[in-house]
């Protein structure tokens, strides 16, 4: 399972996950992430994440994501750590953050490297997080990584509904979309929107989703005309048609735009079952 990838991506997008997963590191820190070569064994980090601030106690960070068996894992991990320090001259402290995927796993010897492990390293077991419940999204994201099928769909619809913002929804929908594809390569991309459910998530009842048609509906209110409550639902109907379907035709825009408040609502709801852009066609084409 390609996960390397995932993982940054997922810590790229998430700014607080480095301060939810290692003690000591501030949220409102900045990083900047990279992928160095220490030049004399061609080694490369997963990922580096080098604080903005001047500040040499905001520690810079040392991530590797590693899923299988490795007996020079601990080795090669410490050797790549110290080449860097000498290399780029780092006059700052570090810490070290290692997601492995359970505590069986034989990742090499020890002992020579205890006391780094137990106070400059933290590491994350994701068959940990495999039983537990009202995690943080962030540990949320990361338990999809050992749920099975079943658990997984619940768990991505759960997040998808909790989403605050239309920004975090596509977010989470497309980190979610990314880790069951490489957990599942069996399933196609419509299979996953399939498991996804988006109609059994219902994202009428996901908080930006309140918010937006609230917006509208007091800007109908505010202004005094049926108008205002109209545009609103116009504009959040289109917005949830193109995420389901697509990019919509100037005409089909139009068309919607002149729909009354009772016809968009109507929308609003058939949408949820629609799988494919003949189904808005019908639609509209009944209203003709």
């Amino acid at each position: 399972m390609k996960t390397d990838k995932w993982f940054y991506e997922l810590f790229l997008s998430q700014p607080g996950m480095l301060a939810e997963l290692l003690p000591g590191i501030d949220a409102s820190w900045t990083f900047i992430y990279s992928a160095p070569v220490i030049k004399e064994r061609e080694f490369r980090f997963d990922g580096v994440f080098t604080p903005v601030s001047d500040d040499p106690l905001v520690p810079i960070v040392f991530a590797e994501a590693q899923m299988q068996t490795d007996e020079n894992f601990y080795r090669r991990y410490f050797a790549e750590i110290f080449l860097y320090l000498e290399q780029y001259e780092v006059s700052r402290t570090w810490q070290g953050l290692l997601i492995l995927p359970s505590r069986g796993l034989n990742f090499g010897v020890e002992l020579p490297y205890q006391e780094l492990l137990e106070h400059r390293v933290t590491r994350l077991y994701l068959q940990d997080l495999k039983a537990e419940s009202d995690l943080s999204p962030n540990l949320a994201l990361l338990q999809l990584l050992v749920t099975d099928q079943n658990q997984s769909a619940d768990l991505s619809r759960a997040l998808l509904k909790k989403a605050e913002t239309e920004i975090e929804f596509e977010r989470r929908l497309s980190l979610i979309e990314t880790i069951l594809a490489n957990k599942f390569p069996d399933l196609t991309k419509e299979m996953i929107m399939q498991i996804l459910d988006l109609k059994q998530t219902d994202i009428t009842q996901s908080l930006f989703y309140q918010e937006i048609i609230q917006e509208g509906r007091q800007k109908g209110l505010q202004e005094g005309r049926q108008e205002g409550l109209q545009e609103g639902e116009a504009g959040l109907v289109i917005r949830l048609l193109r995420r389901r379907l697509g990019q919509l035709s100037d005409n089909q825009v139009e068309q919607i735009q002149k729909l009354s408040v009772p016809q968009l609502e109507d929308l609003g709801e058939a949408l949820l079952d629609y799988t494919e852009m003949a189904d808005l066609v019908r639609f509209l084409a009944k209203l003709e």
